[in-house]
């Protein structure tokens, strides 16, 4: 597996951090003889980047924890030549040289016998005019985050524009609202977080709009003006906003511009394309992380720029280059935000994605408590359930303020390996009043599902109750009790609650579909079966009353 001293590999490593440092330690693990150059163009080989947010926000107080390892050490335990303030700046495959440009401005060329690209992605910023101002910031690395940190520090910053509503826009939005500052959101779609659908995002919405962080949707940067004590931004509307600074979360795009002369393939998004051993168009080059697009054998390619993949194909290729039989299986998509006291989470495909590919596609919702309702402390949590016609799971998303990460992962693995809704419901999870129910929300979403499947409920999404259609005609049926339905309920429903449906079905028209719902949907359920046996055409609201509210 490993290689002898006479006969030792050189495996230059262009990039540090999540990949190509998990890269580098599992090589040294697998071949003490290998000779390891890593070129980092930063200060740090290592760092907690998903930790960057949080010591901004001073949730995390000591800066040093987010050092995961530092150069010193790194070469002490594990013998590789690491050289940090040095960028590569192209690649020869043919000669297998990297010409690297030093701290001091010296350049050389650098040999290898392998070669593993983890230049990882970087943040895109939009050509407008006034972006070139030192108070518009972006977040990747250290440096970054202590350029953005010494502003806030200042006494005189008392507002910030984010501009971009995904998972670093969100904790940014987060952590500089609990900094003291007043913090307005620029997202250019409809809703936040584009990996969720816009029934889901929209409770992500109304919590920024509660913690007093102001949401502008569907609006875009147009210019910059920067002024003596900050920056105004004017939108494509119109509209101006100002703040002492800006930061600039519109999303990354790889760093790959070092490789555009070489005969590596890349997309024409620039990824570098990769196979499942990670393997690149030239013979004896691989690549890893935020900055390549995998092909597997299937012919299905995915990007995707988080952690846990990187850190997994950082080990992978180390594999590989070891001789071991090992690939990368594809990407769940799995991926969790924290939002003040609410979690979202998400796995597998969304609506748009399924669309998208023209996949056909159910969904479900169920609004479950974290944990059993009569031991303390349990909240609700909403989950989305997509699944195929033959029972197999495509994605799910949740949102909650307990127990929301053990549920995606639960059905992130069930999606890992090809599971269906039918192995949700029978999943064997733990229980115990604190932690869940007897029935878990990964157990419900299942029977939910499974009941669709096999035709004991029909269900009607949550939208079609504000259908206007005359010719729909729909009877909507609220079957919640008389005093919930005082306290809110759907223009135009009659309201028979379920305990008495069985006595006053002469109220309801057989000639005439019925859209039933209650609170969250069981109570739906059960009034559907009542009156699908009493001949007449139900469908259950999914999620019911709640789901219906949530987007609005």
């Amino acid at each position: 597996m490993g290689s002898s001293p006479e006969n030792r590999k050189k495996v230059v490593i262009v990039g540090g951090v999540a990949g190509g440092a998990s890269a580098a330690a599992r090589l040294r693990r697998l071949d003490e003889h290998a000779h390891i150059v890593m070129v980092e163009k930063g200060s740090y080989i290592s760092f907690a980047n998903c930790g960057l947010p949080y010591y901004i926000g001073e949730t995390i107080a000591n800066r040093s924890k987010l050092i995961v390892q530092t150069p010193e050490l790194m070469e002490k335990r594990f013998r590789i030549d690491i050289r940090t303030e040095s960028e590569v700046t192209s690649v020869d495959s043919e000669k297998k040289v990297v010409h690297v440009r030093d701290g001091e401005n010296n350049s050389y060329e650098e040999s290898y016998d392998i070669l593993i690209l983890s230049p990882g992605a970087k943040p895109i910023v939009p050509p407008l005019p006034g972006v070139t101002s030192d108070r518009i910031l972006t977040l990747r690395n250290m440096k970054d985050t202590d350029n953005i940190k010494s502003y806030v520090d200042q006494e005189q910053t008392d507002s910030a524009i984010i501009v971009g509503g995904g998972y670093i826009g969100l904790e940014m939005a987060e952590n500089l609202k609990q900094r003291g500052l007043k913090v307005t959101l620029i997202e250019a779609q409809s809703h936040v977080l584009s990996t969720f659908d816009p029934d889901m995002a929209a409770i992500l919405d109304k919590k920024l709009i509660e913690e007093n962080i102001e949401l502008m949707t569907n609006e875009r940067v147009a210019s910059f003006t920067e002024q003596q004590d900050g920056v105004t931004a004017t939108l494509s509307s119109g509209k101006t906003v100002k703040a002492s600074l800006v930061i600039l979360a519109v999303g990354v795009q790889p760093d790959t511009a070092f490789l555009a002369d070489s005969s590596i393939a890349l997309t024409d998004k620039g990824y570098i394309k990769v196979n499942e051993k990670l393997e690149s168009s030239v013979e004896h080059v691989y690549a890893v992380g935020d900055a390549v697009s995998i092909t597997f054998p299937q012919g299905e390619s995915m990007a995707i720029a988080l952690a846990g993949p990187a850190n997994k194909q950082g080990r992978i290729v180390a594999d590989v280059i070891s001789g071991m039989p090992t690939t990368f299986k594809r990407f769940s998509k799995s991926s969790i935000v924290k939002l003040f006291d609410m979690t979202a989470a998400s796995t597998g495909e969304n609506e748009k994605s399924l669309q998208q590919a023209q996949i056909p596609y159910n969904k479900i919702f169920v609004h479950p408590p974290s944990h059993a309702t009569y031991y303390p402390g349990a909240s609700a949590m909403v989950i989305k359930l997509l699944f195929a016609d033959d029972g197999k799971v495509l994605g799910a998303q949740a949102i909650g303020k307990d127990g929301v990460d053990k549920r995606i992962d639960t059905i992130a693995t069930t999606i890992h390996f090809g599971g269906s809704v039918h192995d949700l419901a029978e999943l064997d999870l733990t229980y115990a009043p604190p932690y869940s129910s007897a029935k878990d929300p990964v157990n419900l979403a299942g029977f939910v599902a499974q009941n669709a499947l096999n035709g004991l409920s029909h269900y009607v999404e949550p939208t079609q109750l504000d259908d206007k259609d005359p010719s729909s005609s729909a009877i909507k049926l609220d079957v919640r009790t008389e005093a919930e339905f005082q306290r809110g309920h759907v223009d135009g429903a009659l309201n028979i609650p379920v305990d008495a449906l069985r006595e006053r079905l002469d109220e309801l028209d057989t000639s005439k579909p019925i859209h039933v719902y209650c609170q969250v949907g069981l109570r739906g359920h059960v009034a559907s079966r009542i009156l699908a046996q009493h001949g007449f055409n139900v469908k259950n609201v999914t999620g019911g009353y709640k789901s219906y509210t949530q987007g609005k």
